[in-house]
């Protein structure tokens, strides 16, 4: 899949397309063994920060060690991935902590981030035989965005704040964030938010363009979004401490990990290196720019001295 741009998406909302996509997956999942020791499976999920770190473990893998890597991209969502490599069709791929606590583990967040870490990575490896690698540097949290002309213009900066506005406003948000836990049910009841009309749910790619375009008036996106900067968007502030961390991390198969223990050397290399405003370039180069993943990854793991 060559265009980042591809997006391969339940829609749920639809219950035709719901039952035809559940019939895709279990063809995509039954159609390969799960027995593949002689490469690495990475997998992603269906937006472009995930690609872009799904790419970069595939690369990092290919020039470090002597193993075939699979590329097993845009497997919709954090659902989907936890399937996927329970049923050991993928090996590795991208998550992020609050995710990992809130929507698989259901659990709430306590403690520091070491603490909030520790803890995942533990239970990962009790209940489902995987493990966690180091986090990766940057904190992608969820990031409820509304145009800067409407924040200057209303003064508006916390979440608290703009509660008193939002039944003029029409939301629209992931299919995932108004499913999950940690998102839109929480979210509205922790700042009693209510909307002008039901939130719509939308492509992920699609939201920032809907809240530029005057379509839709907030959207739930992610702090690294590349395009936040570029269509002047606004964050507010998460004020009442609503969201966890959510640290990227890449999540493992502990079998993996024996048969090739020096996949822990990678991603040990691979800890810290990609701060906040980093992931969000790297997120630019795709949807801004149109760049190729692959192109956009190797750049970035030279510049770090991660490949020749």
């Amino acid at each position: 899949m060559k265009s980042h741009r591809r997006r391969f998406i339940c829609k749920l909302a639809n219950p035709r397309a719901g039952i035809l996509c559940i019939i895709l997956f279990a063809l995509l999942f039954s159609s390969c063994a799960p027995s593949h020791s002689d490469r690495i499976v990475v997998g992603s999920k269906n937006f472009t920060e995930s690609l872009v770190l799904g790419e970069m473990f595939a690369q990092l893998i290919e020039a470090r060690t002597h193993l075939k890597v699979e590329r097993r991209f845009y497997l919709a969502g954090t659902y989907i991935c936890q399937q996927a490599i329970l049923a050991g069709r993928i090996d590795i791929y991208p998550e992020y902590t609050g995710t990992a606590l809130t929507a698989i583990l259901k659990e709430k967040a306590e403690g520091n981030r070491a603490e909030y870490y520790q803890k995942i990575k533990s239970e990962y490896e009790r209940r489902f035989a995987l493990t966690l690698g180091p986090p990766l540097g940057f904190n992608n949290t969820f990031a409820m965005e509304i145009r800067g002309e409407d924040a200057r213009r209303l003064n508006l900066k916390t979440l608290s704040q703009a509660a008193a506005f939002a039944p003029q406003w029409h939301a629209a948000f992931g299919y995932e964030f108004m499913e999950r836990p940690d998102g839109y049910p929480g979210l509205a009841s922790a700042y009693g938010l209510h909307f002008a009309a039901t939130p719509r749910i939308m492509d992920l790619g699609l939201l920032a363009s809907a809240l530029k375009n005057h379509q839709i008036d907030i959207a739930a996106g992610n702090a690294t979004d590349g395009l936040i900067p570029v269509f002047d968007l606004f964050v507010l502030e998460d004020d009442r401490h609503y969201f966890p961390p959510y640290e990227a991390v890449a999540v493992v198969r502990q079998q993996t990990l024996q048969e090739h223990p020096e996949l822990a050397a990678i991603l040990a290399e691979f800890g810290g290196k990609i701060s906040d405003g980093e992931m969000q370039r790297l997120n630019y180069a795709l949807d801004g720019q149109h760049r190729d993943a692959g192109d956009v990854a190797r750049e970035f793991l030279k510049g770090k001295g991660l490949l020749p």
